[in-house]
């Protein structure tokens, strides 16, 4: 079967009919959460495989419970969230970054928002935006993740923090400011 050619949803649908089509499911989403959860957390790459793995367990013991009227990205992408928040949890640690992969893209998508950063160098700031989100407040670091680097819009962000849009528009604001804050520490005079 092309799963290229399914939606989520009908992925969905066929899991529950037939489990071995859950395979199709975890090929279409094991890499970007997989960046999603080292992007958020400070574990060790070989500790990330865990935390994904309980993921998919909790995606297929849910499925059933699957709401379509959400999108399935961000219900899966709120499953994440949620057990990494358990691992801290359960382990008593809290996140504090890890590497975060900047290709040209999400560099341009950053540079295009962020008004003040358009005549840095590229560079630079490609450089150094991992340790400048390392210093954001951890609901700031999350919410530019998911923004900038997972690419969700404002719905999904809602769906997968469970915060109202008015309430993500705000946290991506104050989110931003930070940054900016953190990045005109880092002595470049604008």
């Amino acid at each position: 079967m092309d799963d290229s050619q399914k939606t989520d949803e009908e992925l969905v649908a066929l899991s529950l009919q037939n489990r071995d089509f859950f395979a199709y499911i975890v090929d279409r989403y094991e890499e970007k959460l997989f960046r999603y959860i080292k992007r958020i957390t400070n574990l060790r790459k070989d500790d990330l495989p865990d935390i994904l793995q309980d993921v998919f367990i909790k995606v297929y013991q849910n499925l059933n419970d699957y709401d379509s009227n959400l999108s399935f990205s961000s219900w899966i992408y709120r499953i994440a969230h949620n057990q990494v928040i358990d691992n801290y949890r359960k382990n008593k640690s809290r996140p504090q970054g890890n590497y975060i992969d900047v290709d040209d893209k999400i560099l341009e998508n950053i540079v295009n928002d962020f008004d003040f950063i358009k005549d840095i160098d590229l560079k630079y700031l490609k450089v150094h935006i991992q340790e400048i989100l390392e210093k954001l407040d951890e609901k700031y670091r999350e919410i530019l993740i998911l923004k900038f680097f997972e690419q969700k819009d404002y719905k999904e962000i809602s769906d997968i923090l469970k915060k109202p849009m008015g309430t993500v528009a705000t946290l991506i604001n104050r989110a931003k400011k930070q940054f900016k804050e953190e990045f005109e520490k880092t002595n470049i005079k604008l």
